[in-house]
């Protein structure tokens, strides 16, 4: 991979990376459009990295079928596809890792320790292997690409960093690779972490503006579905993805729910009324 990707630059190429941990859906294939677009070369990774999964979560179920994520990716456009086996990334004693600090303990990583330590290690590993000009990830892991975005800046790496839309169904629901795991009665339940997120959106526009009001709207209508359990539920600054008291300023409205033992995350990006808004400086 890596004399592949020296090769590549030589010849002047733009490489563009799309990291993945496979059972690929149209969220997937919408970042390798968006690269195939930008880019001369593009580049599909599948690594189902054990650094990100905390101790009782579903790693070795985890959805993996290479052979199929494979002809979705030539179908698409992908030039390599780059799946490494576990001890080629982890070598035995391996000991380095990389971590975000203040951000990386907040909302995913409060519910999930060391999660973003093991994002955050894979992504710099990949960027080093593959060297990217530009590497694409979606908007619905909106902590994972503030954290990643971060990493770049702070350790000075050459690949920019492109957010994309979260891709839905029809009905709101964001797509995910966990969906695989919802029961019918689930999926239909799943609906409801858009509807509070939109709810939120909506209240908003109705003037409320106190973040504690937004997020009970969003519990309300979360807690009256019976399959769902709230994990969070939070307004948080679309600058920072820090809580927010009152929104004065672009957000984001997160979510985390457990449709039996599902744990999905969503997110929608909100703000206040045209002229009320404070100075913004990052968005995602």
């Amino acid at each position: 991979m890596k004399e592949y990707a020296r090769g590549a630059r030589g010849e002047g190429r733009v490489i563009g990376l799309v990291p993945t941990m496979g059972a690929l859906h149209e969220g997937h294939t919408a970042l390798v459009a968006r690269a195939r677009q930008e880019c001369s070369r593009v580049i599909a990774s599948v690594f189902v990295n054990p650094k990100q999964f905390g101790p009782k979560e579903d790693y070795k179920k985890y959805p993996r079928d290479l052979p199929q994520d494979a002809e979705k990716l030539a179908l698409v456009g992908v030039d390599v596809l780059f799946a490494p086996e576990t001890a080629d990334v982890y070598p035995d004693g391996f000991r380095t890792y990389v971590h975000v600090e203040g951000i990386s303990e907040r909302l995913e990583g409060r519910s999930r320790p060391g999660h973003f330590r093991g994002v955050a290690t894979v992504v710099l590993k990949l960027f080093e292997i593959v060297q990217p000009h530009f590497a694409y990830f979606g908007r619905k892991d909106a902590q994972q690409v503030r954290i990643i975005s971060e990493m770049a800046r702070d350790l000075n790496l050459d690949a920019g960093i492109v957010v994309c839309p979260i891709v839905r169904e029809a009905d709101g629901l964001a797509l995910s690779s966990r969906n695989a795991y919802l029961s019918d009665q689930e999926r239909k339940a799943a609906r409801v972490l858009y509807r509070a997120l939109l709810a939120a959106r909506n209240e908003l526009a109705a003037g409320v503006r106190d973040a504690m009001q937004l997020q009970g709207v969003m519990r309300r209508i979360i807690e009256a579905e019976s399959l769902a359990v709230v994990d969070y539920a939070e307004i948080v600054s679309a600058d920072t993805l820090e809580p927010v008291v009152r929104v004065a300023r672009p957000c984001f409205a997160v979510l985390a729910v457990f449709l039996g033992k599902v744990r999905l995350i969503d997110n929608l990006f909100i703000e206040p009324a045209p002229g009320e808004s404070e100075e913004f400086v990052f968005q995602l």
